[in-house]
């Protein structure tokens, strides 16, 4: 046990080399939780995703600086990617629940028509919306465009007629 303290540390005094080895040892565990966690953690970008990107790097990096302990900080990690991928699974099997973790897709345009209620409800402008039309559908002649979609990733897709 003493020579695992002298190669990882404890507490917040670590040395370089203490600091590097917990490095390694943190990136692999990421890789593996990340693994487990599934291809839609960095994929999919709903809010779920996102929540689970962002706490487990940051309670990760905690354990390289020794700012928690280190088994600790594995087993949250841990708790966190498997409540990821039960939520996920939920989220597959049960419509409600989807649109209760995730939304729905919100109807912003159609007919040629700016719905503007949806439209302030989602926190977007029409230049906001026809720069996404420029970049999707490659057009800024929206003549062509049936309906106009802000997705559940926050992402606008359009609809061509």
């Amino acid at each position: 046990m003493h020579t695992f303290y002298e190669i990882f540390g404890t507490g917040r005094d670590l040395n370089v080399l203490q600091m590097t080895c917990r490095t390694i040892v943190v990136f692999l565990a990421a890789l593996i939780l990340i693994r487990i966690s599934g291809r839609r953690s960095f994929g999919l970008h709903t809010p779920l995703d996102n929540i689970i990107t962002i706490v487990l790097g940051a309670v990760l990096s905690r354990a390289i600086v020794g700012a928690s302990g280190f088994l600790p900080v594995m087993g949250s990690c841990t708790v966190l990617v498997i409540m990821h991928r039960l939520l996920a699974f939920g989220m597959v099997h049960h419509r409600g629940f989807s649109k209760l973790i995730a939304g729905e897709k919100v109807l912003l345009f159609k007919d040629g028509i700016f719905n503007e209620p949806n439209m302030d409800r989602m926190q977007v402008c029409r230049e906001d919306i026809l720069e996404e039309v420029r970049k999707t559908a490659l057009t800024e002649n929206l003549d062509g465009i049936d309906k106009i979609y802000i997705e559940r990733n926050g992402e606008v897709t359009s609809i061509k007629k």
